[in-house]
């Protein structure tokens, strides 16, 4: 049984139909990536699976249990965790306090006993301060528990937000374009620390991400969208080698030539031809050579 899977999915908004009937499975314990133009549907896909849209049409299966149309804070007790495109920590909050926030879903302790503080209360609130110190250890925010979140550096806030999401103990978690505005070493620090929540935590990921640099190098399973529909689906090889997905990046005609060329984007991979961000490049477009390998 897959861990996640959609169902004839649909997200309308008014006459703009923004994910088209789409069928996706993320099996447990995998590494995978939602890719795709800008445009295609892929963070709305995202806000269906974490509730903030409710589908149109179509069912949204959860380890077997339906979700689509729960609120957010009832897909997070099933067991999703999410970071943002864009980074949504409490600002004023302390790193320490942020993590507290994703670990609250879980604490047992009711409003009275927060008032009245019995020992059962005080001693959860001192489990969940250790386990937060923790998360940010493991995550390389070790001895920032204290700063506030607007003061940590850019890439360090990205962190938190995976530290965050981590406290809500998922089983699966959505990284929205978590290298977004990092520089190369931050890049490749970011990769390791979500092949590390894969292998350490047991925890399945599901991102989305505009750097093939990033997706090739971590993914297991790939999915592309395009004008909110799936185009292609499988390894990063068969992804790479499909020519529906040139054409999303660079045009029927550039495909066309591509396929006439080469036949397969083997020999591209080799050329060394990059792909960063939502375009494939200048280089690519002149030479009618396409890397997803990311070299």
């Amino acid at each position: 049984m897959a861990l996640l899977e959609a169902r004839k999915i649909t997200k309308q908004f008014g006459g703009l139909t923004a994910v088209n009937d789409l069928d996706m499975a993320i099996e447990k314990g995998v590494i995978a990536s939602l890719i795709g133009p800008n445009g295609a549907g892929k963070t709305t896909f995202f806000n269906m699976v974490s509730g903030f849209y409710k589908p149109t049409a179509g069912h949204m299966l959860f380890a077997g249990k339906e979700i689509g149309g729960l609120r957010p804070n009832r897909v997070t007790i099933h067991g999703i965790g999410r970071t943002f495109q864009n980074i949504r920590l409490f600002a004023n909050m302390t790193a320490l306090e942020n993590v507290l926030v994703g670990m609250n879903c879980r604490l047992k302790a009711s409003w009275v006993g927060s008032l009245l503080r019995p020992p059962a209360v005080v001693q959860e609130e001192a489990r969940a301060r250790q386990r937060g110190e923790e998360l940010l250890a493991y995550v390389g925010l070790g001895g920032h528990g204290e700063t506030l979140g607007k003061n940590l550096p850019y890439g360090l806030q990205r962190r938190l937000e995976i530290a965050r999401s981590l406290a809500t103990d998922p089983q699966l978690l959505l990284l929205d374009e978590p290298t977004a505005g990092m520089n190369p070493q931050e890049t490749v620090d970011a990769m390791a620390l979500i092949k590390r929540v894969r292998d350490d935590l047991g925890i399945t990921i599901l991102l989305i991400e505009h750097d093939m640099k990033v997706v090739m190098g971590i993914s297991e399973h790939i999915t592309v969208l395009d004008y909110g529909t799936k185009i292609a689906e499988g390894t990063p090889e068969q992804v790479r080698a499909n020519p529906k997905v040139i054409e999303a990046y660079l045009g029927k005609g550039a495909a066309t030539r591509v396929t006439e060329k080469w036949g397969t984007l083997a020999p591209a991979a080799s050329a060394g031809v990059g792909v960063q961000g939502p375009t494939l490049g200048k280089e690519a477009a002149t030479d009618d050579r396409l890397s997803l390998s990311g070299r």
